[in-house]
């Protein structure tokens, strides 16, 4: 299957459904947005389901437009970006009924569940993904889908300091750039702004930091009352892991978070400098696998 399919697809299309992955992060949501503002300009109207919204992305255009459902049974076209596996999507539900199929990913494990299936491996982000293939339909990239595409390359990238980097990402963030996106101000809003319940949550987790192994590990969590006591929303939890990483020494940082009674989600990230792929950890467990060397897994304790 070729971009040529993809765009057939859209055009025969009434009714579009876009999602993304469970607890989506600014390169799901950066993706989602993007992909509802490229249609627009293809004369498509289309539905963004998010059940799980962070505040830290409301700034993007279309926030305010997503839904957490929706009244249509079954859409023409269902179109799953960010997401390597059904279990994982939001919305899967109308994405399993849809009469078409279409699976936009950069996850090397990406398990081709869509009639057609675009994966690249090698791209840091699903929006440097996007990118290229609105630049392949010919739709202009303007201030407001350069602002979601450039929010998940930030995001999926930390900030441009994953080995998973390339030459293209910095040619796309330049081309952004020029075309009016404000790009210092979206790295301060999503990578240096933090809600008082976020600054809270990283606050326990540090407290409760502890060096396992010689100084090797890195581990925190948080629990469902901690989020209950700050008032925690959606995304808030972001971050946290990021923290035992910097520590000197340490090869791996270890962050569990309690989501529901006996249910928990286990997020790992390789030291700096370490050559540990905390991926291949996740996977052996069931978690996913990307080019990133973050990855996260959910367990629940029997």
């Amino acid at each position: 299957m070729t971009l040529d399919d993809i765009l057939v697809e859209i055009k025969k299309a009434e009714k579009i459904v876009i999602m993304a992955h469970e607890t989506p992060d600014g390169d799901a949501i950066g993706s989602m947005l993007a992909m509802r503002l490229a249609l627009k300009k293809l004369g498509k109207e289309s539905d963004v389901i998010v059940r799980e919204f962070p505040r830290t992305f409301d700034f993007l255009s279309g926030a305010n437009e997503v839904k957490s459902n929706s009244d249509i049974e079954k859409y023409d076209l269902a179109i799953s970006l960010d997401c390597a596996d059904l279990k994982r999507l939001i919305g899967k539900e109308y994405f399993e009924k849809a009469k078409r199929t279409i699976v936009i990913d950069h996850h090397s494990t990406n398990a081709m569940y869509g009639d057609i299936n675009f994966v690249n491996p090698v791209s840091p982000a699903c929006c440097e993904i996007l990118a290229g293939i609105f630049e392949y339909f010919d739709i202009s990239i303007d201030s407001e889908i350069g602002s979601c595409i450039l929010t998940g390359i930030i995001t999926d990238t930390g900030g441009f300091k994953y080995p998973s980097v390339t030459s293209e990402t910095f040619e796309f963030t330049a081309e952004l750039l020029r075309k009016g996106v404000n790009v210092s101000d979206i790295y301060q809003r999503v990578l240096e702004t933090k809600t008082k319940s976020s600054f809270e949550l990283a606050r326990r987790a540090m407290n409760r930091l502890e060096l396992l192994e010689d100084g090797k590990i890195a581990f925190t969590y948080i629990n469902k009352k901690d989020e209950e006591e700050v008032n925690a929303e959606a995304g808030d939890h972001e971050g946290i892991v990021e923290n035992g990483r910097s520590i000197e020494g340490v090869k791996v940082s270890v962050f569990i978070r309690e989501k529901e009674e006996n249910l928990y989600k286990v997020s790992m990230r390789a030291g700096n400098g370490s050559n540990i792929n905390v991926s291949d950890i996740c996977y052996v467990f069931g978690g996913g696998r990307t080019p990133k060397s973050s990855r996260s897994i959910n367990t629940r304790n029997s």
